[in-house]
């Protein structure tokens, strides 16, 4: 079977399965931070846990952008400089900014996250360095592109930025999990959640590439189910938590 085939099959059972972990997901939410709970096996410190988890999409996208033939064509320079953008961000800023306080997360949830993120780095780094039609310089001026570079700029900054207060309030609070107000989380409950959603959105445009959608709609399957899982549980524990804000969508859901 050619690579190209294998490829097709691959990126069709991975819908497949981001649609199946949907019901799950709602019903149960991945046992890490504050879903946690026991009878998940041995459980490793939150900081080297995230970089554990997400250091495969950094370093086999760039595999996979040296091995392509593109190392010159400043559009998949552009694919990649987005990509190392975010999950630089993401395997190491995010994971040693976190508070000292934060929950230790159980090596399966540690194992599916690395899973996850080699399936994903390898369906769109292989697509856009290798697989795809090559495109010209001109397509960074294109409509698709710079649509697509506005939203992913704009839901990096939103995530960032949410990411911060969170850790702000969780530092005041010595830990402890506080009613987060101001700034996004006036309008819905998880602010990171929806920027992230908002940014691989911006992703699958800019690149107009099937596996980006695919991994935009991975995002939503992944995050949606948790924000919704976070509302409950905030509307649960603070009596005074405000009816009028969302989980993820504003104004929606």
């Amino acid at each position: 079977m050619s690579e190209a085939k294998l490829y097709g099959w691959l990126l069709c059972a991975w819908v497949a399965v981001a649609l199946a972990v949907v019901p799950y997901l709602l019903l149960r939410p991945a046992p890490y931070g504050r879903h946690g709970r026991p009878g998940w096996g041995p459980v490793v410190n939150a900081r080297l846990a995230w970089v554990l988890m997400e250091v495969a999409s950094p370093l086999l996208m760039t595999v996979m952008f040296v091995l392509g033939d593109r190392r010159t064509n400043p559009a998949a320079l552009a694919a990649l400089a987005l990509w190392l953008g975010h999950y630089v961000y993401r395997t190491f800023v995010f994971a040693f900014l976190l508070p000292s306080t934060s929950k230790p997360m159980p090596l399966v949830v540690i194992g599916s996250g690395a899973f996850f993120n080699v399936i994903n780095a390898y369906l769109n780094g292989r697509w856009l360095f290798s697989l795809s039609p090559a495109r010209p310089a001109a397509w960074l001026w294109s409509a698709p592109f710079l649509i697509g570079l506005c939203l992913f700029a704009a839901g990096f900054l939103t995530h960032v930025l949410a990411d911060r207060e969170l850790r702000h309030l969780r530092r005041q609070a010595n830990g402890a999990y506080v009613v987060p107000r101001g700034l996004f989380f006036r309008l819905v409950s998880c602010p990171n959640y929806l920027g992230e959603m908002i940014e691989w959105t911006g992703w699958a445009i800019a690149t107009l590439s099937l596996p980006g959608l695919v991994f935009a709609l991975w995002t939503a399957a992944n995050l949606v189910p948790r924000a919704l899982k976070h509302h409950a549980w905030y509307r649960k524990t603070f009596a005074d938590y405000p009816q009028s804000r969302k989980a993820i969508i504003p104004f929606v859901l």
